[in-house]
């Protein structure tokens, strides 16, 4: 049996001895692991951000209320009324805060007489215990009273970045902002968060009374409700009240309600963007099997055009195993070198666009194994053929050709 020194020198040389095709070959099987390799890294950055900011909106023993989607129900206007989340309150032990929410998700935002464009960004209309049910910290001013919602003021608590738009250098305390062509006073900023997705995507949102966003989005759609359990160990006791106290006061509807944590949420995001990943990363994939196919077309060219090198061999007396071990062991190099240049290829671009986008690359070690030990799969697989085709020649039909 060839030693493996012998076979990495004859693997070296006949390679070398066909430097642009073998530099061809290797660059389908690296744009192949580049892609899964980045795709790969890149979905995980982007998972690891959306839920540390779905984290950052609320606290660990937050919770939601809403129609039961799972039966194909939506909010709608009997759903829910800006009375329930007071007798939630009210009626459960388990309640601390309850905050009712309706949403207009693309508003018009502008500064009065500016020919500047308008800012899209998202209307929260909600109440004063959406504060602590968000996690939100108030930077200037303050955030929505009971006095506000029940006056249905025109108010309204905008973003750091949406003040950061419109007020660069002004305080906006007390300024005007158009929102839907309605003027409304700025009574609060909100404090920015350390890094925002919001930011990354140029989200921009506010808060109003939602007396007055029902009456400005001309709606009496009550989304969800927004609560904090007394404790951790309450949210199941919080959430169980809750829908049971709406099913009994919305008993003539053919409404039907769900709730869930912050932890549920935040292990349904988790599953839904590996899915993702996964898919994405697949079609990745596909790029490798191409590049196999190439490792395959090039190896059947070069049994062909070292027919008579194969009859020499064999009639020095080299055996079928020795003439598979070279040309599979060629199959496996261009592979593993086309993985070698995938990976750094791979990692450099995962780091370059997590870049741009802001958000952190999370380069798997296991990722980058899997990747390199495919591509040796790949090479295995896709050389085995031309490999036992060049060492089922025979001699005397091999030597023919000299």
């Amino acid at each position: 049996m060839m030693n493996f020194a012998d076979l990495a020198q004859i693997v070296w040389e006949n390679l070398r001895a066909h430097r642009m095709r073998a530099v061809l070959t290797t660059i389908g099987i690296a744009i192949g692991i580049a892609g899964v390799i980045a795709v790969v890294a890149v979905g995980q950055g982007g998972q690891a951000v959306i839920i540390s900011e779905i984290e950052k909106m609320g606290s660990s023993r937050y919770f939601e209320i809403g129609a039961d989607y799972m039966r194909g129900e939506t909010a709608d206007s009997t759903t829910f009324n800006l009375q329930d989340p007071v007798l939630i309150k009210e009626l459960s032990p388990a309640v601390e805060k309850m905050a009712p929410l309706t949403l207009g998700p693309m508003v018009d935002i502008r500064l009065p007489h500016s020919q500047q464009k308008s800012i899209m960004g998202s209307l929260y209309g909600t109440t004063p215990d959406m504060i602590d049910a968000m996690n939100l910290t108030i930077e200037k001013g303050r955030f929505l009273s009971d006095t506000d919602v029940s006056a249905h003021a025109r108010v309204v608590v905008i973003d750091a970045g949406l003040a950061a738009d419109l007020f660069p250098k002004d305080d906006p305390l007390g300024k005007k902002v158009f929102v839907q062509d309605t003027p409304l006073t700025v009574i609060g900023v909100l404090e920015k968060a350390p890094s925002s997705m919001m930011d990354v995507f140029n989200l921009r949102s506010v808060y109003t009374p939602i007396t007055f966003a029902q009456e400005m989005l001309n709606t009496r759609v009550i989304s969800t409700l927004s609560g904090v359990a007394v404790s951790e160990e309450a949210l199941p006791q919080a959430i169980s009240d809750s829908i049971k106290i709406l099913e009994k006061r919305h008993s003539r509807t053919s409404n039907h309600y769900m709730g869930s944590s912050l932890e549920e949420q935040l292990d349904m995001v988790g599953n839904v963007t590996s899915v993702l990943t996964t898919i994405i990363g697949a079609v990745a994939g596909i790029a490798l099997l191409v590049g196999g196919v190439g490792v395959m077309n090039i190896m059947l060219v070069a049994v062909s055009e070292r027919t008579r090198e194969i009859g020499l061999l064999k009639a020095l007396g080299a055996r079928r195993r020795d003439i598979m071990q070279q040309f599979l062991g060629e199959a496996v190099a261009l592979c593993l070198l086309g993985g070698l240049i995938g990976m750094i290829f791979g990692i450099g671009g995962a780091f370059a666009i997590a870049l741009l986008a802001n958000w952190p690359p999370l380069i798997s070690i296991w990722t980058v194994l899997v990747a390199l030990g495919f591509s040796v799969i790949i090479g295995i697989f896709f050389g085995l053929y031309p490999a036992s085709r060049a060492a089922s020649l025979s001699p005397a039909e091999a030597l023919r050709h000299l």
